[in-house]
Order: structure tokens, then sequence, then C-alpha cells
């Protein structure tokens, strides 16, 4: 992992919704979302669906591969509902995640699916607290 200063991770990952699945996929994304919002050391989620082509995007920030591996150990009976109804189609790192947390995506990915990582350049973060959003 490089220093405390380029840790932060971006994952987006691009889901395809399964058939007669878009409201249970819905049911199970808002209560992973709620999870994660309440126990989960994620500083943002995001997930938005096009219907039209039954995809959902799903944006997490972490601040290190630590938080990653915190929301591992919690969320993973949440992220077993989500998987019933879609597939990862996409899922991509922005930022350099320790050996352990990429190897540990590509694990759960499977060999149909390689991760992509993109090393962070510079940037900053203005996010609202959770009352203005």
């Amino acid at each position: 992992m490089t220093d405390s200063r380029n840790a932060v991770l971006l994952f987006r990952n691009t889901m395809r919704i399964a058939d007669g699945h878009l409201e249970s996929f819905r049911d199970a994304i808002a209560q992973a979302v709620a999870f994660a919002e309440q126990y989960g050391p994620q500083l943002m989620v995001q997930t938005f669906v096009d219907e039209e082509r039954m995809l959902a995007h799903s944006f997490q920030l972490y601040q290190d591969s630590d938080a990653v591996r915190v929301h591992w150990k919690l969320t993973d009976p949440y992220i077993q509902e989500v998987m019933k109804h879609c597939r990862v189609e996409r899922f991509e790192v922005f930022g350099e995640p320790d050996a352990d947390v990429a190897a540990g995506l590509r694990s759960a990915l499977g060999e149909q699916l390689e991760p992509t990582f993109s090393p962070r350049i510079a940037g900053f973060a203005r996010l609202p607290s959770a009352s203005e959003a």
C-alpha cells in the first residue's frame, strides 16, 4: 500500500440484474446499504440503477485497505443476498489497495472477471455530513 495520503480507495461495481429480479435486487441493496451506513467503514456508498439496461452501478469509498477488510468481515451475508439477484460484470478499483486486498478481490471475482486497478494521481473530497446528504 502507498503512504496514508494516497490510501483512499474507490470501488465501482457494475452488476447485471437478473431478469425478473429488479425489485428483489432493490430490496437487497437497500438492506445492504442501510447496514453499511450504520455499521460499515465506508466513507460513502452510492448505488444507481439503469432499469432499461438492467444494470446497477455501486460506488464505495474507503479510507484504506484496512477499511475494506472490515467491510468484508461485517457484510458477507448482505453481499450474498444481493448476489442472488445479479452478477458482477465489471469491477474497477481506483487507488492502490495492499496486496492482500487486491488478492481478495481477484479471488472473490473468480477467473472469469479480472478487476481493473487505476492508481490515484491527485484529488480531494468534500463530502457532506449525513444530515446534509
